[in-house]
């Protein structure tokens, strides 16, 4: 795994991130904010699987790409529980 970088929520997410991944992150985001969800000094984590962009919020949440046109929103602990299933 290699760390990528970090960015503040609500802060615009990198443009070298493919846009499925940006579009999701815009909606986890407007979802925190319609839930009146503090998330000050919450961040983004990006960093690269097997040179696969994932990025990960403080809060647990995860976002992938499925494939290179779908990004899926899930959790840090759901995502590792579905890999330890596979093994």
């Amino acid at each position: 795994m290699q760390l990528g970088t970090r960015w503040a929520v609500g802060s615009p997410a990198p443009q070298r991130l493919p846009e499925p991944i940006r579009a999701a992150v815009r909606t986890v985001e407007a979802e925190l904010e319609d839930a009146d969800q503090p998330t000050e000094g919450w961040g983004w984590t990006l960093t690269y699987l097997e040179g696969r962009p994932l990025v990960d919020l403080d809060d647990g949440t995860r976002i992938r790409m499925v494939d290179e046109d779908v990004a899926l929103v899930t959790s840090v602990e759901l995502d590792e529980a579905a890999e330890d299933d596979r093994r």
